[in-house]
């Protein structure tokens, strides 16, 4: 059966998905677009509960599950990114509890706080996967994992990460517990240089808002570290630095 009313009640519970936060965190499930996106979900082993598929777009082998056939129309109104590859998947969301994660000896952690934006933390989870970070905490989040946002600019990378919500307290908590060498962010002439720094054994780096940097609680939490830096500017975009730091955990592990 061809779904090509905009009325149709699945359409609109996707549309619903897509747009609404709080429909997203209590109903459980989330929406991935495009085809790499969903062979990454499906890869890494979360649950696909339906497809949307457009036959005229969608030109690939029909994934397992199943499926609803829409039409062009319906498809572009529930297409986050327009008529992109034919291809929605609703999944079953995961709550994986910080405490679960048992790192290794060398193990870098890339803790953002407060993060707000869903374009950087999809940047900063591609950065992660891509270096080799081994897992990514969003400390007070501000932002949904499942959000459209963040999973199209992960292009999927959230699949193949650990990643946890945690607040500060059990943040802390669990990096002293799990004896981490902890580098904070702040903006202190004290800092030492990133490159300094020790990434061969457990490690976490702290990075705060796009706006205003880590919160209060961290002073005097860790050992203050900056990205040295040859121009008049101060600062850097927080996904770009959490770029060159994961870089630089890859190199020091590569040796």
């Amino acid at each position: 059966m061809l779904i090509e009313s905009f009325q149709n009640e699945k359409i609109k519970n996707v549309t619903k998905l897509l747009t609404d936060n709080r429909f997203r965190k209590k109903s459980k499930v989330f929406v991935v677009e495009g085809q790499q996106e969903n062979e990454r979900a499906v890869q890494y082993n979360f649950e696909p509960l339906e497809f949307f598929i457009c036959e005229n777009i969608f030109k690939e082998t029909i994934p397992d599950g199943k499926i609803h056939y829409v039409s062009d129309k319906v498809y572009e109104k529930i297409a986050y990114r327009g008529s992109s590859e034919g291809i929605i998947g609703i999944y079953q969301a995961k709550e994986i509890p910080l405490s679960s994660y048992i790192p290794k000896d060398n193990s870098t952690v890339i803790i953002v706080e407060g993060v707000e934006k869903p374009g950087n933390l999809g940047a900063i989870l591609r950065s992660c996967e891509a270096f080799g970070i081994d897992a990514l905490i969003v400390a007070d989040g501000k932002t949904d994992f499942y959000n459209p946002n963040v999973i199209r600019s992960s292009v999927g990378c959230l699949f193949g990460m650990e990643v946890y919500q945690a607040e500060n307290d059990e943040t802390l908590a669990f990096l002293q517990k799990n004896n981490f060498n902890i580098y904070t962010t702040l903006m202190d002439e004290s800092a030492e240089d990133l490159y300094k720094r020790d990434f061969t054994q457990r490690s976490a780096v702290l990075f705060g808002t796009e706006h205003s940097g880590l919160s209060d609680f961290w002073i005097g939490k860790g050992k203050n570290t900056l990205i040295p830096m040859a121009g008049s500017i101060d600062s850097l975009n927080l996904s770009n630095a959490v770029a060159i730091t994961c870089y630089e955990s890859l190199k020091q592990k590569k040796g």
